[in-house]
Formats: C-alpha cells, sequence, structure tokens
C-alpha cells in the first residue's frame, strides 16, 4: 500500500532528524519547539486513534513515562522519543489497514471515502512537517531565529472569562511588547482595578504568544518578593539543575547568565504586584539582552521605568455592563430591583471592577430590602476611590450578605491568614473549619461554603488536577483557594477590629512588618530607626498575652524562632508559613495546651528541615497535623492524634530510620493522607499495627512499589486511595481481610497487572476507581463483589462487562474526561 511505504520513509526520516540533533541542546530545543507546534496534527492521528479503536499498550507507557521524576538521564529520554516514534507509526499503521480492510466491505462507500481522504490529508500534513524540518529551514531556526528557552509559560494565571473598558490600553501595551528591543513597561493604578487582568489578558494574546512563545515568566512579586526562591523556579522550569545560591545576588546574577546564553530568543517577564520599595529588586532583573521586556504591575507610579500605562475606573456604561455580567451569572430566574436601584449600586461603585463584581454577585436574586440597604451604606461617607481603607470599608458592607450564616463570614476572615499571593489549600481550611466550627470530616459542608464564596468572587477555586475520583471528593488534595490581595486585605481589615484582646484572630507576619515599617521609615528619612524597632518587636521584655483562637505565624531566615515574647495557651489553630532551610519548633509550644491543629507550609523552593517534634508531645488536644515541602528527621509520639497529612514531604529518614516506629508515634491516628512526597518508596510496616486507622490515601507517590503485606491488619479501615502510584506492582493478598473497606481507588497504577484473588472477599466494597487500568487482570472472585459500582476509563470496562451477568447490582460508570495531550510534550523536556 503507498501510503504505507510513505509513512515509514516520514517516520524514519523524522528518527534521522532526531539522531542528529539530540546531543546538542540548541538544537534539541528546536527540534522540540517544532514538534509541539504540531499539536494540530497529532490531535488529528489521536482522534483516529480513538475511533478505530487500535491497541492503547504503548500510550499507557508513554503516560507512565510522563509520571516518571524529570531526572531521566539521556538514554531514557531516547527511549522515550522511541516509544513516540514506535506509537506514531502504530496509529497511522492502524488508520491505513482499517481504511484497507473497509474497501474490501461493499458497504459504506461513503464513509470508505471520507476515511480515505482524511488519511491522504493527514500524510499531506506530514509531508509539510518534513519540509519544516528540511536542512534548510532547520538551520535557520538554529541561527537564531529564536526559539523558547523554556518549556513553556510559567506561571501565567487562567484569562479572565470576561472583561470590559481594557481594550484600548491592551492595544497600547501589546504594540510596545511587539517592537524589538528592551524596555520595562508600568501599569499602575490603584488596587482591583485589573492591572493583574490586563497582564493575564496580554500573555495570552495570540500575537504576543507569536513572538515570545514559550519565553513567556509571570511572577507574583507581592509585598515580600523572595528573590532566591522565583530565580530557584526558573530554573527547575527550564529543565536545568537548581543551583545552591549563596545570595539574591548570587541568584540574579545566574539567571542572567542562562538567560543570555539564548540571546536571540525574546523573553517577556511580568512581574505582578510590585509594592513601593521594590524598584531596585525590579532593576535587578533588568539584564542586557537584545529581546528582553519587562511587564511590572503596581499600586503607585514608579518613575524609574519606560513607559507608564495608567489604568483609571471604567466609564459608566462599562460598569453598567459588567454588573449585569455578574449578576446575570449562571442564573436564569432572577429577582432583579428597577433600573434606578441598579444605576444607584453601580455608581456606588466607582467604576471599580472589583467592587463592581463582588457587590453584583453578592446582590444577584437577594431581596429588595438588601439592595436598598446596601445603596444606603455605600451612599455614605466619600468617594471609594479615595484611598483602600476607604474601599475596605465599602467592601465591608458586602460581608453583611453573609449574616445568613455566620460560619460563611467567619471561614473568609480565615482566608486572610495564610500569605499574600500564595494557593491556601483547602485540605487545610476543611482541617480548621472542622475544629473550630463543627463541620464535617469529610468536608462537604466546607466545600459549600468555598462554593459560596467563589460564586460571590470573594475568593477563586481552583482545581490544580482533576481525576476521575473527582466525584468523591474525600480529600480535596488537588482544590485550591486564590485570594485576591485587596480581599485579603479586606480579612484582615475586618480581623484588626477592636482591641486585641478581643481578636479571634491573629496574624504576626514577620516580612510584611518589616516592609511596612521600612517604608514608614523612608518616608520620614529616619532609617536609622528602623533596625532598632524591628528588634525590640521581636524581643519584649515582657511576654505578650495572645487571646486569639487562631494564630498564623510568617518567618524567615531573618528571624529567629524564640516565641518567648507572646503567651498563645488559648490558641487551638496554629498556621506557620516557613520561607527558611530549617526550623525548630519552639519550646514555648508545651504551654500551647488548646491546640487542636498545626498547619505547617513551606512556601521556599527546597523542603526545609523540621525539627524538634518532642516539645508537642503533652499536647493532648492535638487532633490534626498537616506538613507541606518539609523534610521530618524524626516523629515524635502523638497519643491523640487522629489525622495526619503530608504533602510533598520528605519523610524517609523518619519513616525507615527513625527513633520511634511509627505505630508508638501516632497509636491511635485514624486518618493517614501521604501526597506527592517523591522519596516514599515503601510504606512502613509498622503502619499496619496501627488498626484505629480507618482512611489511609497515599496518591502521587511514583516511587512506592509496594504495600506491606500486613495491610489486611487494618481491621477498621475504610477507605484506600493510591491514585497515581505508578511504580506499585500489586496489592497485598491480605487485602482481602478488609472487611469494613467501603472505597478502593487504583486509578493510574500503571504497573498493576492484577488484582489480589481475595479481593473477592471485601463483602462491604461499594466504590471501586480503576482509571487506566486496562492491563489489571480481575481475578474470577469479583463476582462476590454486591452492589459495587466501579468508576473507570472505557477500555478498563470492558473487562468489567464480561462479569456484568455474574455480579449482583454491579455499576459500570465511565466519567467524561477531556482529551490532553499535555503529556505528550513533557517527554520532551
Amino acid at each position: 500500500m503507498g501510503e504505507t511505504t510513505e509513512l515509514d520513509a516520514i517516520t524514519s526520516q523524522l528518527q534521522q532528524t532526531y539522531k542528529q540533533v539530540q546531543h546538542d541542546q540548541t538544537s534539541m530545543r528546536c527540534f522540540r519547539s517544532t514538534l509541539q507546534d504540531l499539536s494540530p496534527i497529532v490531535q488529528e492521528i489521536n482522534q483516529f486513534n480513538e475511533q478505530l479503536n487500535p491497541p492503547r499498550e504503548e500510550i499507557k507507557t508513554l503516560i507512565k513515562e510522563n509520571h516518571a521524576e524529570q531526572e531521566q538521564r539521556v538514554d531514557q529520554k531516547n527511549l522515550c522519543w522511541n516509544k513516540f516514534f514506535s506509537w506514531f507509526q502504530l496509529c497511522m499503521n492502524g488508520i491505513l489497514h482499517k481504511k484497507k480492510d473497509d474497501f474490501h466491505s461493499d458497504d459504506n462507500d461513503d464513509k470508505q471515502k471520507v476515511m480515505a481522504k482524511d488519511v491522504k490529508d493527514t500524510l499531506y500534513k506530514l509531508r509539510e512537517v518534513l519540509e519544516i524540518l528540511n536542512k534548510e529551514n532547520f538551520e535557520k531556526k538554529l541561527s537564531g531565529s529564536g526559539g523558547p528557552i523554556f518549556k513553556g509559560p510559567f506561571g501565567v494565571p487562567e484569562n479572565s472569562e470576561f472583561t470590559v473598558g481594557l481594550d484600548l490600553q491592551l492595544m497600547k501595551l501589546k504594540t510596545e511588547l511587539l517592537k524589538d528591543g528592551r524596555s520595562t513597561l508600568l501599569v499602575t493604578g490603584m488596587g482591583g482595578l485589573g492591572k493583574t487582568t490586563l497582564a493575564k489578558k496580554l500573555c495570552w494574546d495570540e500575537q504576543v504568544k507569536g513572538k515570545f512563545r514559550g519565553n513567556i515568566l509571570f511572577v507574583v512579586f507581592s509585598k515580600t518578593p523572595q528573590l532566591k526562591t522565583i530565580v530557584e523556579r526558573f530554573f527547575e522550569h527550564c529543565g536545568n539543575p537548581v543551583p545552591e545560591f549563596q545570595s539574591e545576588e548570587d541568584a540574579i546574577n545566574r539567571l542572567g547568565l542562562m538567560l543570555k546564553k539564548n540571546e536571540g530568543s525574546p523573553i517577556l517577564l511580568v512581574l505582578d504586584d510590585v509594592w513601593p520599595g521594590s524598584e531596585d529588586l525590579v532593576e535587578k532583573f533588568q539584564f542586557q539582552i537584545s529581546d528582553y521586556k519587562i511587564l511590572v504591575t503596581s499600586r503607585v507610579a514608579i518613575s524609574r521605568f519606560d513607559k507608564t500605562f495608567i489604568l483609571k475606573p471604567l466609564v459608566h456604561e462599562d460598569a453598567v455592563t459588567l454588573f449585569g455580567h455578574y449578576i446575570h451569572s449562571g442564573k436564569t430566574h432572577l429577582n432583579i430591583p428597577d433600573t434606578d436601584l441598579i444605576e444607584k449600586v453601580v455608581e456606588n461603585c466607582k467604576g471599580l471592577p472589583l467592587a463592581i463584581k463582588v457587590i453584583a454577585t453578592s446582590l444577584s436574586n437577594r431581596p429588595y430590602e438588601l439592595w436598598e440597604k446596601i445603596v444606603k451604606e455605600l451612599s455614605q461617607g466619600r468617594s471609594i476611590l479615595d484611598s483602600n481603607t476607604e474601599l475596605l470599608t465599602r467592601l465591608r458592607k458586602i460581608l453583611d450578605v453573609l449574616e445568613d450564616n455566620p460560619i460563611n463570614k467567619e471561614c473568609f476572615m480565615d482566608l486572610a491568614l495564610f500569605p499574600e499571593d500564595q494557593r491556601i489549600p483547602v485540605a487545610a481550611l476543611i482541617d480548621m473549619w472542622a475544629e473550630l466550627y463543627g463541620l464535617d470530616n469529610d468536608g462537604i459542608e466546607a466545600m459549600n461554603i468555598i462554593n459560596k464564596l467563589d460564586s460571590m468572587n470573594m475568593a477563586n477555586l481552583l482545581v490544580a488536577r482533576k481525576n476521575a475520583s473527582d466525584t468523591e471528593n474525600y480529600y480535596y488534595n488537588n482544590h485550591f483557594i486564590v485570594l485576591h490581595d485587596l480581599l485579603r486585605e479586606l480579612g484582615n481589615y475586618q480581623n484588626n477590629q477592636g482591641p486585641i484582646e478581643q481578636r479571634k484572630r491573629l496574624l504576626i507576619d514577620i516580612n510584611e512588618y518589616k516592609r511596612d515599617q521600612w517604608l514608614a521609615e523612608k518616608q520620614r528619612g529616619a532609617m536609622s530607626r528602623i533596625l532598632s524597632k524591628f528588634v525590640k518587636w521581636c524581643v519584649k521584655p515582657k511576654p505578650r498575652q495572645v487571646p486569639a483562637r487562631t494564630l498564623s505565624i510568617s518567618i524567615d531566615e531573618n528571624c529567629a524562632s524564640d516565641w518567648s515574647q507572646i503567651q498563645p495557651d488559648q490558641v487551638e489553630v496554629l498556621i506557620l508559613n516557613l520561607q527558611t532551610k530549617q526550623y525548630s519548633f519552639p519550646e514555648s509550644m508545651k504551654e500551647m495546651s488548646k491546640l487542636r491543629v498545626l498547619i505547617v507550609i513551606n512556601h521556599g523552593f527546597r523542603p526545609c528541615e523540621l525539627n524538634n517534634f518532642e516539645v508537642l508531645n503533652s499536647l493532648s488536644n492535638l487532633n490534626r497535623i498537616r506538613l507541606e515541602r518539609v523534610s521530618v528527621p524524626s516523629f515524635g509520639t502523638f497519643k491523640n492524634l487522629k489525622k495526619l497529612s503530608l504533602y510533598m514531604c520528605n519523610t524517609r529518614l523518619a519513616f525507615e530510620k527513625g527513633s520511634i516506629e511509627i505505630s508508638d508515634s501516632f497509636p491511635n491516628l485514624e486518618d493517614l493522607s501521604i501526597d506527592y512526597c517523591k522519596e516514599l518508596m515503601a510504606l512502613p510496616s509498622g503502619v499496619c499495627d496501627i488498626t484505629s486507622l480507618k482512611k489511609i490515601s497515599i496518591t502521587n507517590c511514583h516511587k512506592l512499589s509496594s504495600l506491606p503485606k500486613d495491610i489486611g491488619k487494618l481491621e477498621n479501615l475504610e477507605l484506600l486511595s493510591l491514585i497515581s502510584c505508578t511504580d506499585l506492582l500489586e496489592l497485598p493478598d491480605s487485602i482481602g481481610r478488609l472487611l469494613n473497606l467501603r472505597l478502593l481507588d487504583i486509578s493510574n497504577c500503571l504497573s498493576l497487572s492484577s488484582l489480589p484473588e481475595d479481593i473477592g472477599n471485601l463483602c462491604n466494597l461499594r466504590n471501586l476507581y480503576m482509571t487506566s487500568c486496562a492491563s489489571c487482570e480481575l481475578p474470577l472472585s469479583v463476582v462476590n463483589l454486591e452492589n459495587l459500582k466501579v468508576i473507570c476509563d472505557e477500555e478498563t470496562a470492558a473487562s468489567w462487562e464480561s462479569f456484568e451477568s455474574m455480579i449482583s447490582n454491579l455499576t459500570i460508570e465511565v466519567p467524561k474526561v477531556e482529551v490532553n495531550l499535555n503529556w505528550l510534550h513533557a517527554i520532551c523536556s
């Protein structure tokens, strides 16, 4: 068949081109970039493949390779590419053979003609691929037309779905960005006017993406930027080894050297939310690169940059349009008051998009009396644009809408306890709110509150990665809250009302304190007093009583961990936000007798070593501990701890070489969650002695190869989740003794070849998640699993369909999932 011969030739030429460039980093980058430009063709091949249903083992192998760590050697990368070429040829051969088989049938003549045309069109496009990769064009790309330095855009948030009033500024900014040369541009305006929204629209603009390609870097600078962390993440995203920077200067210098090696590649760096006093830091990013643009957004006009674009409030017509969009959004039957009242509300928003969005969604379908009340309160006082304080005062009125359920308002104010411009883990909020407000442990009530805040535009819910098991949503480890910095200020503004002795929450942010003091002293020209004031604040001669139920402390390398200046004996929830290499719990924590929840989040690039857990041993009310991005050499003994959550942690020393067995550390543990812990290769056997365990979730731990053989001893276990543990080879035979197990999730356990024979003994199993488990062999004993719902993909469902007539009340559910070929691009890294 002619097409088959041509396909062989095309594949062979692709492989030869790859071999020519694989040992040269610059050439390889261009080759990867070219193949990434072929996404539409790959998509068409994938669609043919899906329609014709050829074998998919190669695709599964590729997915597994994508889940593997990016520490692969060159020969492993070559293996990935060879698998890609094999998959490519397999898919096309399947299409061609299918076409040939169809030609031998007498029916569906039209369908045959369409398929013949489709295959010819695809081969024609593949010939175009070779023209792109021919010697002349490829060498032209290598000579300096500028391929992407990075694997793709870094940190660019999702584009806003609906905006008004930004088109003119967008056009002006885009004109500047598309010019050749270096420049630093500033977008300024008060908080809530849409500076970040405008920056996002620029990054998603087709012309801007066409010029800068993957070299678009979006960084939220915030009030207290951490330059070393920013640069470390740049290096990681570029695929380069991340050095140990000696200082911020060292980090910036090495970044400049890395970028200059790719002279000729246009680069766009967006520094979002730059505060006064950070001008010098911004200037450190101004490297001498020929086509390099920096876009800065700031609430204040900074005079030292090349061009300034001032965002102004929306004109009345645009404000009404925006208000109308959000008041009607997602609702069909609304109780909307007369036009005059709407006009008055919009007028009092003074053209501020954030205020319009929050107020519109808050008033949507609310009683007429509430509209009148809000209009009356908004009409009092000065212009909403006079100052941030005035704006916060106006927005504070909207919190009255939450008064129908006071817990909603309390939960909103809790969001302000987390650092500015950082994602807030929903799982941490669930732990807090379960203990503070008595919400259910499963997170359903907490998610109802979060969804309400999200619908009111008072918080944005972000789901980082969707799984088929999201229908159960039993941990929400992929769910995060993103809070606008102005709304965070609103939460803290509300938290700080009244005398400190009556406040429910206390936020101690050392970094923000230093920055605020620096700015205040700079304005008064008294720089010499800064250090002495800071020292006096950190070390009080007399301990300060902390009456709050919730305490949040942010600490970096420059702040000592001595807590002797405060007495937090009333605190029930402690949030520690770290940016340090090491941290030891202070001895004063022994006095926190009412502490119920401990949340430790490291916001640095590398794990923070966490020590001195022993001081927590006497805290009899401590029920929940959540640790993120930390390294734990050894745990203490927590006799009453009910839930332990480890997210992106290194606990290998504590689990394998610790002086205390895990069963002795957590004798009454009921819930163990381990997520994205890349060093976890095996679960400690001592876990099987914690018979109180009801839930175990070990997800995205790709090196985990086995579970303890005695896992069947966990007689009270109700939930076992092993999502995306791609190296897990088998489930222990003793799993058949988990007679209380209700939910088992082995989705994306790609190395799992079979289920144990005793799986049929799980008489209470009701939900079994098996997405991407088509190669997992089912034993005959599954016929004993009555009233079972299997949630899986189509191929895995085919394995279960043969048992459908033998299993009483079996339900097979295949959720719809979006086709996403990003994993194909990941093998190019």
